[in-house]
C-alpha cells in the first residue's frame, strides 16, 4: 500500500510519458537539454513529480524551458496556451482575498501555488516563456509581484496582445474568469 502523500507508480508512469512527449514535441524550449537526464532527476525526487503532477492537473502543461548549467538545475514553466484552466478567477494573495468584502473568489494565486509546491512565474520568466511562443493570447496570468509594488496594494499580471508582451498592475483583490497565474519549479 503507497504512503498517502505518494503518488502511486502508475500514475507517475502516465506523468513522465506525458511530460517526455510534450519535452520531445518541443525541442525549441530546451534545445541543450537531454530527457534521460530530466527523467532521472524526475524519478529521484518525488516531490518534484508530486508538484509536476499538480501542474498538469490543473492545466498548466509544464514544460522544460530553462537550464542553469552553474547550479545545474532545471526549469519547469507552465506552458498551456492560455492562463491554465484550473487555477482561473483567483485573487492575487491571502491577504488581499481577506480583504475582500464581498464576492470573495474561492481562492488566491500565491496560496494555490504553495499548496502545489511551487512559485508564480516573475515578470523576466514571463518573458522567456513568451520568447519560446504565444501564451496568454486571451486570458491573463498574475505574475510574481515585487514587494514595493504588493505593499502599496497593488499585483502584477501579464499577457501577449497585439504582437507585444505586456505587463499590467491591478488591486490584488481583483479576479476575472479570464485571468490565472503560471508557476515554475526547478529539479
Amino acid at each position: 500500500m503507497n504512503d498517502p502523500g505518494e503518488t502511486p507508480p502508475n500514475e507517475i508512469d502516465a506523468l513522465m510519458e506525458t511530460l517526455r512527449v510534450r519535452f520531445e514535441s518541443n525541442m525549441a524550449r530546451h534545445e541543450h537539454v537531454q530527457w534521460p537526464v530530466v527523467e532521472a532527476r524526475l524519478r529521484a525526487r518525488p516531490d518534484k513529480l508530486r508538484s509536476l503532477g499538480e501542474m498538469e492537473r490543473t492545466g498548466g502543461e509544464p514544460d522544460v524551458v530553462a537550464h542553469d548549467s552553474e547550479v545545474n538545475k532545471i526549469a519547469f514553466y507552465d506552458c498551456s496556451k492560455e492562463s491554465p484552466l484550473g487555477r482561473r478567477s483567483v485573487c492575487y494573495d491571502q491577504q488581499a482575498l481577506e480583504a475582500r468584502k464581498k464576492h470573495k473568489p474561492q481562492d488566491s494565486a500565491v496560496r494555490m501555488a504553495e499548496a502545489m509546491g511551487v512559485v508564480l512565474l516573475t515578470e523576466a520568466q514571463y518573458r522567456t516563456l513568451q520568447a519560446t511562443g504565444e501564451f496568454d493570447t486571451k486570458t491573463s496570468s498574475w505574475l510574481d509581484t515585487p514587494p514595493d509594488i504588493r505593499g502599496r496594494g497593488g499585483a502584477i499580471f501579464g499577457d501577449y496582445r497585439y504582437g507585444t508582451v505586456f505587463v499590467y498592475h491591478n488591486g490584488a483583490e481583483s479576479y476575472y474568469a479570464s485571468r490565472g497565474f503560471r508557476c515554475w519549479l526547478t529539479v
